[in-house]
């Protein structure tokens, strides 16, 4: 198997789930072997500026980055920014506003929490959360370390040895606070085309992050999601399959769009996900080209 050089997805304590810092993830990266990487914080791009500065010490190629939630047909989708322009403060104005709606769905996501059986209490949630953002992640990492729930049936599948302990926190996460689910908040999150828009406006690349988790189930969408302006697809994710994985891959290389890879790592929420493990099956250096081609590195 050719080397593994290559990731542009994960995430700093810029994202209301990450964990490290933005020079920390580069000093992480570079002792995986990573040679190009990007930060793509949920609608954030705060980490560009240190990460850059970071990334020359150690001779990495960083490109700009950003993990935009947006919708399409009342579906919720993620929409990674490539080569963005990070003066661009329309990208500010954004991840307030969602902030703004974050804050605003902290109380209802607590009650919704509280109604599967649970008693968590507004200070425990205060005392760790990131500006006032109470997130899925955070109400695992409470549940999971109160004594009164060691043996709550509902936790069972997250604990050790269960069917979801591999990544108890995220996987608590997907399952109870995403759409359609128990604890689900709606945030009024842009159009899948003025994502696009902004991002194409910003001088950068469109690229669909980890499609077969937000589209399963519903993977002919996927054509329509082409139409809207997309220029890429990151086919290699840890939420992959092969099947998956071959699927968006043959996808990409059919609409001639960039194919990426990325781990998705947040650090303590994905415990059995490290930075560089994408699950790209391809050489990578035919990633490292299509980057070159499209100018979001240099040759």
């Amino acid at each position: 198997m050719a080397d593994k050089f290559i990731d542009l997805h994960m995430h700093s304590y810029y994202s209301d789930d990450g964990e490290f810092s933005p020079a920390e993830l580069v000093r992480r990266s570079s002792e995986q072997g990573i040679t190009i990487m990007a930060i793509s914080d949920h609608n954030s791009i705060r980490a560009v500026e240190e990460a850059k500065k970071e990334a020359e010490k150690y001779h990495i190629h960083y490109i700009n980055a950003i993990e935009i939630d947006c919708t399409y047909r009342g579906i919720d989708l993620h929409v990674l920014g490539y080569g963005i322009d990070d003066k661009n403060k329309e990208f500010g104005d954004l991840e307030e506003n969602i902030l703004r709606q974050e804050r605003a769905c902290a109380a209802m996501k607590l009650e919704l929490t509280n109604r599967l059986g649970f008693d968590v209490k507004q200070e425990q949630l205060d005392e760790l959360s990131k500006e006032g953002v109470y997130t899925g992640e955070l109400f695992a990492e409470i549940l999971f370390n109160d004594p009164r729930y060691q043996e709550h049936k509902l936790l069972q599948p997250y604990r050790a040895g269960g069917s979801r302990s591999d990544n108890p926190y995220v996987n608590f996460y997907w399952d109870f606070y995403t759409q359609g689910k128990a604890c689900y908040t709606e945030i009024l999150y842009p159009s899948l085309e003025e994502v696009v828009k902004l991002i194409d406006e910003s001088g950068g690349v469109a690229v669909l992050a980890h499609p077969g988790n937000n589209l399963k189930g519903k993977f002919e969408l996927f054509d329509e999601l082409i139409a809207s302006g997309l220029q890429g697809v990151e086919a290699f994710s840890n939420y992959h399959d092969d099947e998956a994985a071959k699927y968006f891959l043959n996808k990409g290389r059919e609409y001639n769009l960039l194919v990426t890879c990325g781990s998705d790592f947040h650090g303590k929420i994905k415990p059995a996900i490290e930075i560089g493990e994408t699950g790209c099956t391809i050489d990578q250096k035919e990633i490292q080209k299509e980057l070159q081609k499209r100018g979001l590195i240099r040759g």
